[in-house]
């Protein structure tokens, strides 16, 4: 069995920072492509951040300049840095990647997500 594993949620003031972590923990044979998506109240998911098993990264606009994303290969641990943060990067953050398990069976995993309120 394979899980994503957040951590770093909270509450923070604007212009604060915060960082989170993902790790993936289980029958791992490997840890593709790991991203970050966040969901705000009312609105859809969308992806924030994005790094490859390669280290090639894509980031939203609207966070470039603030938020960093990064990867461990050898802890399978995927970070997000987020500085600056302002009220609108409150929402609910997910972790995400594709994994091939000991069966060689590949699949897109979710985090259980973590809470990030920025207050004004």
């Amino acid at each position: 069995q394979v899980q994503l594993v957040e951590s770093g949620g909270g509450l923070v003031q604007t212009g604060g920072s915060l960082r989170l972590s993902c790790a993936a923990f289980g029958s791992i044979l490997r840890v593709g492509n790991m991203a970050w998506y966040r969901q705000a109240p009312g609105k859809q998911r969308e992806l924030v951040a994005k790094i490859t098993i390669g280290g090639s990264i894509n980031v939203v606009d609207s966070v470039k300049g603030r938020f960093t994303i990064s990867r461990d290969l050898a802890k399978s641990t995927v970070y997000l840095q987020m500085n600056s943060l302002k009220a609108d990067d409150t929402a609910v953050y997910y972790c995400n990647s594709d994994i091939t398990d000991w069966d060689y069976r590949s699949s897109v995993y979710w985090g259980q997500g973590t809470q990030v309120t920025v207050s004004s």
